[in-house]
């Protein structure tokens, strides 16, 4: 091969974002093997890096390149050629130096193979003057104080040595128009890799507007459940609120029992109270002697018995009011039982369907 590499070195490697152009983007998963090559035909300079099958780096060294240090582990340089910057992170700070030294130096060769270049046209270019001004001058000396003979070897020389700086230009036309077609193939690969770039980046785009439609979507999604769990919430603080005065109704229903309760207690003393009268009434028939008092004391008690039976009818009318007015409150109890279990039910039909 007419490439030989002269220094490696293994780091990791990165290309600048080209849509932002301050961003790095990771050209490799892992440190790679970074390669100095020495082209001796074209007397370039190039570095590659392959990652796998994958050529990441392929740059052309030119003098003026310049290799910069950004920290203690980090260089980078930029080439045009590529229309990329070019970043590696190494292990180490050693291998940093050396690499950046090492760049100097294919710098310096650069530079050096490039003027020597210059010179070597420059010097067939004045060769070739030279042989176009002398040819004559010589032919018209010759013609003037020589001889034919002397004529035809001047003549001669001359033509050699044309032909021999043609053959040169000939050699050199054809290497550099074999370096511009291989310059153009290698310019052509570039623009179908970027075109590829351009198209994956399109894509990435085009995915990137997808998901943030569906986030936006999922948002929405989200608003509208959490406000159907407020507004559960508020249901359900409703359906507490209902507990509560169900709660209450029953404990004042407890004290409507209890007081029933006591007022019977009261209906059934009284009645006793009411079995002593006849008795009463046989002792006055018995007793004459104590008729006046006894019916006195019989017009007391029977005042006492109207008041009595007053306060008994009055007490069997408020009893068949609470009667009604708890049948009433049960009737409205059972239509609330009915409604919290249906209720109930439309919840566990929501807590299935979601």
């Amino acid at each position: 091969s007419r490439e030989q590499p002269i220094f490696t070195t293994r780091a990791h490697v990165f290309q600048i974002d080209p849509s932002t152009k301050k961003n790095w983007v990771p050209a490799s998963k892992q440190a790679v093997t970074v390669s100095y090559f020495y082209d001796s035909t074209r007397n370039s300079y190039r570095i590659i890096s392959v990652d796998g099958a994958k050529v990441i780096i392929n740059s052309t060294i030119t003098p003026n390149m310049t290799f910069t240090k950004t920290s203690q582990k980090f260089g980078q340089w930029a080439d045009s050629r590529a229309n990329t910057v070019f970043g590696l992170g190494f292990s180490s700070e050693q291998q940093l130096t050396k690499f950046a030294e090492k760049f100097q130096e294919v710098k310096e060769a650069a530079k050096l193979a490039r003027d020597r270049s210059q010179e070597k046209i420059e010097t067939s270019s004045n060769h070739s003057q030279e042989s176009g001004r002398e040819t004559p001058s010589s032919t018209r000396a010759s013609s003037i104080n020589g001889t034919d003979d002397e004529k035809a070897s001047h003549g001669g020389s001359a033509d050699a040595h044309l032909k021999s700086e043609n053959d040169k230009l000939k050699i050199a036309l054809a290497q550099s128009s074999s370096n511009v077609k291989k310059w153009e193939t290698e310019l052509q690969t570039l623009r179908e890799s970027n075109a590829r770039l351009t198209s994956a980046l399109q894509e990435s785009a085009a995915s990137v507007e997808h998901w943030k439609k569906q986030f936006s979507e999922c948002k929405e999604e989200n608003d509208q459940l959490r406000n159907k769990i407020e507004e559960l919430e508020e249901q359900c603080n409703e359906i507490n609120k209902e507990k509560e005065r169900n709660a209450q109704l029953n404990r004042r229903l407890q004290e409507l029992e209890s007081e029933l309760q006591d007022k019977e207690l009261e209906l059934e003393d009284l009645r006793k109270q009411g079995e002593i009268i006849p008795q009463l009434m046989t002792e006055c028939e018995s007793v004459s002697q104590k008729l006046q008092a006894a019916e006195k004391k019989n017009r007391d008690l029977e005042e006492k018995v109207r008041t009595l039976r007053t306060d008994v009818e009055e007490n069997k009318q408020r009893q068949n009011s609470l009667k009604t007015e708890l049948k009433n409150f049960l009737d409205i109890l059972d239509g609330k039982i009915d409604e919290l279990h249906d209720f109930r039910q439309g919840l566990s039909k929501l807590g299935v369907d979601n």
